[in-house]
């Protein structure tokens, strides 16, 4: 075909007219899905293995998901937090028990969680731990990311989130990821919480050396500091467990929670964490129109019955073994650096055969779709629904990118 016959190219140039270029997005138009597979506007399939980011875990469409959501939608879709509806306390209570916490505060987006949590810590501090007014702090880690409002980029080391945003929110100190020595010197009488990601997502699928969470986990129980887990991305089945915490026994005293909450369908945040943390809030301290609304309350109910039956955690972590050998097979063969946990893997590309960018625009032209993030490095973040043979098909594609 010639592109006067194909849709894509009209609908990209449209999209960059008409859209503030706050995204690069590679140069595919999808119009459907189902499972792990995309379809473009003009017919080409592609096989998923982005996700969005993980919020579609459980893939595009997922039968049970979508019954939820049509049901609710022929029901009640709004609320607001004036009133209950009949979603609500199943949606909380499901969600706190598959997180063993005692309460759950709902959201709609990543960063309004963390936002929340934010908000929670310092309140805490100053109420329960003691902390001087108006001096709480907050420990978090370079490579960071946690969302893009003006708070949360305050304490970005990445320059292209943080850049031109000022003036900054102070409040945060930044510290190395995986330098327990270094975050243990950064807590202080004002500190109240101490926020990671238990693998950097963005900073290209980071695991931190074993024994840094433990060990976050102890230094915040002796001086008395929450641990807040951001397990946003990383939560929820991704890595083969529920939690990425779990993979060394460690519980947070705060779970950020979104993405696959929502099932790829609506957004769907929240903050779970026990009474004596959340229970600082009240009415009228902080809330959200649409947070918890009903429609939202009616996916995640589902969602986390999914994960109640612990499929999903289970085919991450031995489909991520798949994953694993295929891309180790790769080091040396134009991967430099493999980084992979259950269905989450971060790709170093010899940066001397090409980009991050050059990578997943060949991968597309194959009908593989993947992104990539600070120059060189690729996530994979396959749909938790994907099969052995479309595990194999991503990895065979990637090498025939590599070899050029």
């Amino acid at each position: 075909m010639v592109d006067d016959i194909l849709r894509t190219p009209g609908a990209v140039r449209d999209a960059e007219r008409w859209t503030a270029h706050n995204y690069h997005p590679l140069p595919v138009v999808i119009s459907s899905a189902e499972g792990a597979w995309l379809t473009d506007v003009d017919g080409k399939r592609y096989l998923d293995c982005l996700a969005g980011y993980s919020a579609l875990n459980f893939g595009h469409r997922h039968p049970q998901l979508i019954a939820a959501a049509h049901a609710q939608l022929d029901r009640l879709t709004l609320t607001s937090r004036a009133f209950i509806h009949d979603q609500f306390a199943d949606f909380c209570r499901e969600l706190a028990e598959l997180c063993g916490k005692d309460l759950v505060l709902p959201m709609n987006t990543g960063a309004e969680a963390v936002e929340t949590g934010i908000k929670v810590a310092r309140k805490w501090g100053y109420q329960v731990k003691g902390v001087t007014p108006g001096q709480a702090n907050i420990v978090v880690a370079e490579g960071n990311f946690h969302g893009r409002t003006t708070t949360i980029v305050s304490f970005s080391t990445d320059e292209d989130a943080r850049a031109d945003f000022g003036p900054y929110t102070p409040g945060f100190t930044v510290v190395p990821y995986g330098d327990l020595d270094a975050l243990t010197a950064a807590i202080d009488e004002n500190t109240v919480a101490v926020l990671l990601e238990p693998i950097q997502g963005e900073q290209g699928v980071v695991v931190p050396p074993e024994g840094y969470l433990p060990g976050v986990r102890q230094v915040c129980t002796e001086r008395d500091v929450l641990f807040i887990a951001d397990e946003i991305q990383s939560g929820l089945g991704r890595t083969g467990a529920t939690f990425a915490c779990d993979h060394e026994g460690v519980v947070p005293d705060m779970y950020l929670l979104g993405k696959a909450l929502g099932g790829g369908i609506v957004p769907v945040s929240a903050v779970a964490a026990n009474a004596d943390v959340l229970g600082v809030l009240k009415p009228g301290q902080h809330g959200s129109t649409f947070g918890g609304n009903p429609l939202a309350c009616a996916v995640a109910i589902e969602v986390v019955r999914l994960l109640a039956t612990g499929e999903f955690q289970r085919r991450s972590a031995e489909l991520g073994e798949r994953l694993r050998a295929g891309l180790e097979g790769l080091v040396g063969k134009g991967l430099v650096g493999v980084r992979v946990r259950g269905l989450w893997a971060g790709l170093d590309i010899d940066p001397a055969l090409m980009s991050g960018r050059e990578a997943c625009e060949r991968l597309a032209e194959r009908g593989v779709l993947a992104k990539d993030t600070h120059g060189s490095t690729i996530r994979l973040a396959p749909p938790l629904v994907i099969t052995e043979e479309e595990i194999d098909l991503a990895v065979t594609t990637l090498a025939e990118v590599l070899a050029g």
